[in-house]
């Protein structure tokens, strides 16, 4: 008899305990898991599940359009579809070994493209009354969303990288992408490359507001080969863990919760205002305070002998 394969745990499928939100602990990773275990035995990879999520998505924010309840709730349920689906994907790359640069980039742009379709649905429902002001007001406010969910997503990775080390984080580096995409090539590696260099944009975006993180990690590559002392790593966690609320607030689903509760007052505007006040709020505080510590830790690790 062949011996039956064990099944993972959920626990497997995480990245950290210390990055996890609570509803995506109690809600979304759990659904995700069966995802990833009913599309790990149909053989889909974590690419297919994560396009099929940008699909649900825009399908989501198309329904935002309409002044119908009804119609807007069936949104927030394919919206809530497309973000288990978006849960899925890292869970069943985890469980099978199966993550890729291509499926980093993939799901990076998954979230972008979900809500550039929320964000034209809701313009074109309100253009009849705000006119061309709530275009300008969605375009502000875009350029902060991206902001705002780039840097929570860096944060996240900056401290994955320092509780589990390089291979249980995704953090990139601008200079290792770019000696990278001079090896590619337009005629046999076009979609990759192309994907790469958007991508290179979105990390050399991310280094440049964190100017301070950047010269600490620059002193470990010059003095410690790029691994981190033990007791570095212990003490940047607990500088770092109190931000990983405010990562995940940045991320979905605080916002998605403001976004739904103004459907249902009609009053999707609101939506934008929040992104603009609470959230840029909490994104500034963040870098901030990202910066000051890592100030901090580039004066210890030089001091070192």
């Amino acid at each position: 008899m062949k011996e039956q394969t064990k099944k993972p745990s959920i626990e497997s499928t995480l990245k950290s305990l210390d990055t996890e939100e609570f509803i995506d602990i109690h809600f979304y990773r759990p659904i995700g898991y069966q995802w990833a275990l009913f599309f790990h035995k149909l053989g889909v990879s974590p690419n297919a599940i994560t396009i099929a999520s940008i699909f649900t998505g825009i399908a989501a924010g198309i329904c935002y359009y309409f002044q119908d309840l009804t119609v807007n709730i069936l949104g927030m349920l394919l919206l809530v579809w497309a973000n288990s689906y978006d849960s899925a994907d890292g869970q069943l790359a985890r469980m099978t070994g199966q993550s890729s640069p291509l499926g980093r980039i993939l799901d990076g742009f998954c979230g972008d493209l979900w809500f550039i379709s929320i964000y034209a649905a809701i313009c074109l429902r309100l253009t009849p009354e705000w006119g061309i002001r709530i275009w300008i007001l969605a375009a502000i406010t875009g350029f902060f969303h991206s902001k705002q969910a780039a840097m929570a997503d860096y944060y996240r990775n900056v401290h994955l990288l320092f509780l589990k080390g390089k291979s249980g984080s995704e953090l990139s580096n601008s200079a290792t992408l770019k000696e990278n995409y001079k090896k590619l090539s337009w005629k046999k590696d076009f979609i990759y490359k192309l994907f790469e260099t958007f991508y290179i944009n979105y990390t050399v975006g991310q280094e440049q507001l964190s100017p301070k993180f950047q010269q600490m990690m620059q002193v470990l590559r010059e003095k410690y080969d790029g691994e981190a002392p033990e007791w570095f790593r212990k003490a940047f966690r607990e500088k770092s863990l109190p931000l990983m609320k405010y990562t995940n607030m940045l991320s979905f689903n605080t916002r998605v919760i403001v976004l739904f509760i103004s459907l249902f007052i009609n009053m999707p505007w609101l939506y934008f205002v929040f992104e603009m006040t609470v959230l840029n709020i909490m994104l500034v505080y963040m870098i901030l305070t990202h910066e000051k510590f890592s100030k901090e830790f580039t004066r210890q690790l030089t001091s070192q002998k």
